[in-house]
């Protein structure tokens, strides 16, 4: 029997809109068409006939596929799932006359079930009566939070260096309220101190009541946070009434510690027995710590199956998945039925939990091959020195200046999961940084940043600067770089090894130009 208790209510949290909105009336029409010898005069349905449509076949990989990182994938086998028109057995849930047809928002029952048996085995909820709805990806999802949560001017809770793409949406509504991150992400005693002196820092304005995080594979910096941090930062979020909006694409591309060319010993064996043991390796979930109900998980399979299937789900506490689903049924409507309907044939019909896992487990070999690529292209063209913080690095110039002094360039830790590299480049050793300090620029250090970007744009190697991912604090107002230091992120999940290399060789000589020979 278990333990676990009920959410508690946390309907606080919802915003006005939100608690104001209603059902939509047509959608509850559709629970009635279900009904056996339902005669339906009342909705509006395309016959599904005209459809032009016939069926749906799909050549998809056996869940064992391994391959080579950037080539093509081989399989011990590979088959071809279809998807049919209309029922071929009776009782077929998943056909194209189902799947391409207007639906309650919900979405695929099976698919969804699916999901929730998943879920409960591999992210193990800390409360009953969680729940999962689909979404339309996780852009979708973290958009409907936001809409669910905030009012205008508020203020959300997010990491001093966040994803770009999440904070576009809210920018024009809320402010950041940031916390400091280190490689370990969210730094808990930051976190206390906001919200412990918030009155006193920002009088008259609203307490922060949702964090938003990237806990595993965190993008832009690649930062893993283990147990024991997520526990202390779950803590203080019950303490002070937060809602964590926990958002993890890259949580199955978990990988070991990187270890340096030079350090390694004879090749290591594969890293999981068993679909278990994968499991077990995976760092626990806020979720899983989770026995008030006040983590919203954000899933997708954009980095599983691929993310033009804009597909993937929720799992949170009852009242707020009904208020998500009421907002569903206005907006997105239920997500796009191919979708559906090919991930359903795929992992429900034809891989199962054990097949989907078996696959997951690829991924992460896959990606812990790419990881390594890039940090040891990194200490082809530099030297990588351990600097003594945790499994930071210091990447510094292969050759010595006219002091018989290497020049420092720049810091960074290799990523446990993901596929970004996030540098910090060291500007006190440039004379090009030193200049704009001297006539007195104050914004020196986002200007220096985008002559570098443009040099290597001209040098044709592209990175993403630091200042994309630095939290909006007002209208159109950024947070100001730090001191003395630029940001960049490197991205090791698309190119080939050989284009990896030429790309970080041209970086090397941008940093050639900019840098001083001498300490």
């Amino acid at each position: 029997m278990s333990t676990l208790t009920p959410a508690i209510d946390l309907s606080h949290h919802i915003n006005q809109a939100t608690q104001l909105r209603v059902p939509s009336p047509l959608k509850a029409i559709f629970k009635h068409m279900k009904t056996p010898g339902m005669i339906s005069l009342a909705s509006g349905l395309p016959h599904p006939s005209t459809f032009p449509f016939e069926s749906l076949h799909v050549k998809v990989c056996a869940p064992d596929a391994k391959g080579i990182p950037g080539e093509k994938y081989t399989s011990t086998s590979s088959t071809t799932i279809s998807v049919p028109k209309y029922p071929c057995v009776e009782n077929e849930q998943n056909t194209l006359s189902i799947a391409l047809q207007y639906s309650d928002a919900t979405g695929s029952a099976r698919l969804t079930s699916f999901m929730y048996d998943f879920t409960k085995r591999v992210m193990k909820p800390g409360y009953s009566d969680w729940q999962v709805l689909l979404h339309s990806g996780s852009t979708d999802g973290w958009s409907k939070v936001v809409s669910l949560m905030c009012e205008k001017d508020e203020y959300i809770l997010v990491e001093e260096h966040t994803f770009s793409s999440a904070q576009a949406f809210w920018a024009p509504i809320c402010k950041a309220a940031p916390v400091a991150i280190d490689h370990e992400g969210l730094i808990p005693e930051d976190l206390e101190d906001v919200l412990e002196h918030w009155d006193e820092k920002h009088p008259g304005s609203k307490r922060p009541h949702l964090l938003y995080t990237v806990p595993v594979g965190q993008n832009p910096t690649g930062a893993t946070m283990g147990l024991e941090r997520k526990k202390q930062i779950y803590d203080i979020c019950v303490k002070h009434d937060v809602i964590i909006c926990e958002d993890e694409p890259y949580y199955f591309l978990q990988f070991p510690r990187y270890v340096l060319p030079f350090q390694r010993c004879l090749p290591q064996p594969a890293r999981y027995i068993s679909e278990e043991e994968f499991v077990g390796s995976l760092v626990p979930t806020f979720l899983s710590l989770d026995y008030q109900g006040r983590v919203i998980r954000l899933e997708t399979f954009s980095k599983t199956l691929g993310p033009g299937n804009r597909l993937g789900y929720f799992v949170c506490n009852p009242v707020f998945a009904e208020r998500l689903l009421r907002a569903t049924e206005v907006t997105t409507q239920t997500a796009s039925g191919w979708s559906q309907a090919i991930v359903e044939q795929l992992i429900v019909s034809h891989w199962g939990h054990e097949g989907f896992l078996r696959w997951l487990m690829g991924l992460g070999d896959v990606y812990t091959t790419r990881r390594d690529w890039m940090c040891d292209l990194l200490s082809e063209t530099f030297d990588l020195v351990s600097t003594g913080n945790s499994d930071e690095l210091l990447a510094i110039s292969k050759d010595s200046g006219k002091d018989g002094q290497k020049t420092p360039f720049f810091t960074f830790s290799p990523p446990r999961s993901g596929m970004f590299v996030y540098i910090k480049l060291h500007l006190e050793h440039t004379s090009s940084f030193k200049a704009l300090k001297t006539e007195g620029e104050e914004d020196a250090e986002n200007m220096w940043a985008q002559m570098f970007w443009e040099s290597l744009i001209e040098e044709k190697v592209l990175l993403v600067p630091g200042d994309y991912y630095a939290p909006y604090i007002g209208r159109g107002q950024r947070v100001k770089p730090k001191p003395g230091v630029a940001f960049f992120r490197l991205a090791f999940c698309y190119e080939s090894k050989e284009e990896m290399k030429l790309g970080i060789q041209r970086m090397g000589r941008v940093f050639a130009k900019y840098w001083d020979s001498e300490l």
